[in-house]
C-alpha cells in the first residue's frame, strides 16, 4: 500500500504511459456531508496498488494523472467514486467506462454487482467480508487491503469483454452515451433549490406550506455542507415537516440565522415545486401504463435489455402526466421506442 509521497510518485511513474485506468475507492460517510476518501486503487496493465489517501499531503500528483484528458476511467458503478473524488478535486473525468452500466446494457440486471459480474465474466469468486469495514482505520487488516485491490483487480478484463461484447450487439454508442450522462457536474455539486425533493414526506404536506418547506430543506442543505455533517443531523425531515407546517416553532437562534440565510440568499425565497409526479396513479394512468410498459418490454425483449434500463416505473407515469424530460425521450432509447412512443398515444 502506498503510504508516502516518495511511493507515490514512484507509482505514477510506472504508470505514466497507461490510459486504460481500473479505478475504485473506499470512502467513509457515516459522521460528515461530505465522503471522506481513504483509499484509491489503480490498476493498469502493467501492475495495480492501493493509494492510502489519509497518509498523504499531497494528492495533486495523483489527480493529475487521474484527470489527464487521454486517461479512461474504468470503474464499476461509477458515481460514487467520482464523487469522493470530486469532492478533494474538484474535477471529473473526461472519459468513462461504468462496467455496471455496459453490463446492464448486454441483458445482465441493472445494478449487477462488481462480484457478480466478476464471477459471471471471470468465473472467480470474490468474497465480501470487509464491505462493511471503517476504512479510517489505521493500521488496515491485510486481508481488507487485499479485499481492496481484488475490486480492481478483474476491471480490466471486466472491460474488455463488456467492451467487446457492446461492439458485438453495436451498443458502443450507447455506452458512451450514458457514461456522458455520468460526467455532469450538478450530480456531484447538490443545489439548495432542490433540497425538498430529499425531504421524505413532503408530497403530503398543505400546498401552502410547500415554500417554506422547501426554504427550511434549502437552510438545511446549507448548513449540512457548511459544518460537514450529514443533513439529517443538522434536522431530521418530520422536524423540518413539523417547523413547515407551524406545530413546533424554531429557537430563537435558529430564526434569526434562517431568516438571515433567506436573505443573504434571494433565489431560496421563491423556490419552484413539482408534487404532482408524486400523487398516486389513477385508474386511467394505470391503464395507459400497463399498455406503455408491454410495449417497451416487447422493444427491450429485442435488445436484450430489462425493461427498467429502458424506463422506470416513475417515469413512465411522468410520461403519462406530459413530462418529456423523462429518460427514454432523449437519445438511443428515444430511438427505439420512437414509434411505440407514438402507437401508444
Amino acid at each position: 500500500m502506498i503510504q508516502t509521497q516518495v511511493q507515490l510518485l514512484n507509482f505514477l511513474h510506472a504508470i505514466k504511459d497507461e490510459t486504460e485506468l481500473a479505478i475504485d475507492t473506499e470512502f467513509k460517510r457515516v459522521n460528515t456531508y461530505y465522503p471522506v476518501l481513504c483509499l484509491v486503487q489503480i490498476a493498469t496493465k502493467s501492475g495495480m496498488d492501493c493509494i492510502d489517501v489519509l497518509a498523504l499531503d499531497d494528492l495533486g500528483p495523483l489527480f493529475e494523472k487521474l484527470y489527464q484528458k487521454d486517461c479512461l476511467w474504468i470503474v464499476h458503478s461509477a458515481r460514487q467514486d467520482i464523487e469522493a473524488m470530486h469532492c478533494l478535486s474538484g474535477r471529473l473525468p473526461t472519459q468513462l467506462f461504468d462496467t455496471q452500466i455496459a453490463a446492464s446494457l448486454l441483458g445482465h440486471p441493472i445494478q449487477i454487482s462488481y462480484q457478480a459480474i466478476t464471477e459471471i465474466l471471470q468465473n472467480v469468486y470474490l468474497e465480501k467480508a470487509y464491505t462493511r469495514l471503517d476504512w479510517t482505520t489505521r493500521p488496515l487488516p491485510a486481508e481488507a487491503i487485499k479485499y481492496a485491490l481484488d475490486d480492481v483487480h478483474y476491471l480490466l478484463k471486466n472491460y474488455h469483454q463488456l467492451q467487446a461484447q457492446l461492439q458485438t450487439e453495436n451498443k458502443l454508442d450507447w455506452m458512451a452515451e450514458e457514461a456522458q450522462s455520468l460526467l455532469r457536474l450538478d450530480l456531484y455539486v447538490p443545489l439548495e433549490n432542490q433540497a425538498w425533493q430529499r425531504v421524505k414526506g413532503f408530497s403530503r404536506m398543505n400546498k401552502k406550506t410547500h415554500q417554506l418547506g422547501a426554504q427550511l430543506a434549502a437552510w438545511r442543505e446549507h448548513q449540512a455542507q457548511a459544518n460537514n455533517k450529514p443533513r439529517k443531523w443538522v434536522m431530521a425531515d418530520d422536524k423540518l415537516i413539523a417547523y413547515a407546517l407551524d406545530k413546533e416553532q424554531l429557537s430563537n437562534k435558529s430564526q434569526k440565522n434562517f431568516d438571515t440565510f433567506l436573505t443573504q440568499h434571494p433565489k431560496v425565497q421563491n423556490i419552484e415545486i413539482s408534487i404532482g409526479k408524486n400523487k398516486p396513479a389513477t385508474k386511467t394512468e394505470k391503464t395507459q401504463k400497463a399498455i406503455l410498459q408491454k410495449l417497451i418490454q416487447e422493444k427491450s425483449n429485442q435488445y436484450n435489455l430489462s425493461i427498467e434500463v429502458m424506463a422506470s416505473s416513475k417515469s413512465l407515469l411522468k410520461y403519462i402526466r406530459g413530462d418529456r424530460s423523462v429518460i427514454f425521450c432523449q437519445g438511443w432509447r428515444y430511438h427505439l421506442l420512437q414509434g411505440e412512443l407514438d402507437n401508444a398515444k
